[in-house]
């Protein structure tokens, strides 16, 4: 990195600790830019990993939370810091923000005449391309400036439409008269008293513990009972529910999806089935940064292709005789292999594993 002009002042600093204001030293060495907003990525553990530093000029710089930084108290005059480039400058905006280096902070080419042959970048067809050449008021031909290729973000995942949604039949009657039918289609089976007794009371769709109620009858009406019918009826009082951004809530109704998904498939209703898999992958799309978005779309890729099938905790029941904590581990697997199969299986796992998988797990349960 070719280092600042010795007349300059600068200090060094952790990326971290930048604030709006400050005169940043470029990659380049030769110019600054002032900072518009510091913006920090945490990783999974919540300790700071990337600093998204926006420049007043336009362009966003990434720098490693941890990098040594230099920064400087006077602003050199045609930089993006003053006026956001002199004649014949480009200026950076974030539409040309250039990739991260291996050091975490991106390279931008320095300023100035150019006598050898700029290289080419390629754009979005894998052809090579090439900035033109662009004058300065002396009529010296400027520097090109090679843009590089951004990483292409994820597509959005489309919602289901109001003609997908009316394949979801509505309730017959009140969500607690639902409840109601499902409980005395099974007049013995405790489980199913023990949750319509506390559902009896009202079903408040902005309380957690009624949301997961209402999945766990779902799923004790279809995995114990083997009854479908009621049990979709029972999990179409959730699947209507939007995302509201409260993951806990969240979570009832992405397994009432998934075993809606499931039911559906192995019916042969494979439309609405699809409408269950929409709606149960609609909150992907919801992050509008396309930088966030594809951070996000690497994590979840790594719990659908490393997903928790809690085989220590079964197999460690099964060492310790106890077929009840058996049976509960069991059950936590199949709503995993459900979700798996809700979103058409991972890198790791097909579909037709799945259905195997799927198929085992509910011998199991139900002998």
């Amino acid at each position: 990195m070719t280092h600042p002009p010795a007349s300059r002042n600068y200090s060094e600093q952790q990326a971290g600790s930048l604030r709006a204001g400050d005169h940043l030293i470029l990659p380049d060495g030769n110019r600054s830019a002032e900072i518009h907003r510091v913006d920090v990525e945490t990783d999974d553990f919540g300790t700071p990993a990337m600093v998204l530093a926006t420049l007043s000029g336009g362009g966003v710089l990434r720098i490693a939370a941890g990098s040594l930084v230099r920064v400087t108290d006077d602003a050199e005059p045609g930089t993006p810091a003053s006026d956001g480039g002199g004649p014949g400058t480009p200026t950076p905006s974030a539409a040309d923000a250039p990739e991260p280096t291996a050091a975490g902070a991106p390279e931008l080419p320095a300023s100035g005449p150019s006598s050898e042959p700029d290289e080419a970048a390629p754009d979005a067809t894998g052809s090579a391309k090439t900035e033109p050449a662009k004058t300065g008021p002396d009529n010296t031909a400027a520097a090109a400036v090679v843009v590089p290729p951004q990483p292409v973000a994820p597509p959005a995942v489309s919602g289901p439409s109001e003609a997908d949604l009316a394949l979801i039949p509505a309730p017959d009657g009140t969500p607690e008269s639902v409840v109601e039918a499902a409980a005395e289609a099974h007049p013995g089976a405790v489980g199913v008293v023990l949750l319509s007794e506390r559902l009896a009371k009202g079903i408040n769709t902005k309380s957690g513990s009624c949301l997961k109620d209402l999945s766990d009858l779902a799923h004790e009406l279809f995995v114990t009972l083997k009854d479908p019918d009621n049990a979709l009826a029972v999990a179409d009082l959730l699947n209507v529910l939007p995302f509201d951004g409260n993951p806990d809530r969240w979570a009832s109704v992405e397994a009432s999806l998934a075993l809606s998904s499931y039911i559906c498939r192995q019916s042969g209703q494979d439309q609405r089935a699809g409408i269950y898999e929409k709606l149960l992958r609609a909150p992907e799309a919801m992050e509008t940064d396309p930088f966030k978005a594809r951070i996000n779309a690497k994590v979840r890729q790594r719990s659908l292709n490393e997903p928790n099938l809690y085989d220590k905790e079964i197999f460690r029941a099964i060492d310790n005789a106890n077929p009840d904590a058996e049976r509960d581990w069991r059950l936590l697997r199949l709503e995993a292999l459900l979700f798996l199969r809700a979103h058409g299986g991972s890198e790791t796992i097909g579909t037709a594993e799945l259905e195997r998988r799927i198929g085992n797990e509910l011998e199991s349960v139900r002998a």
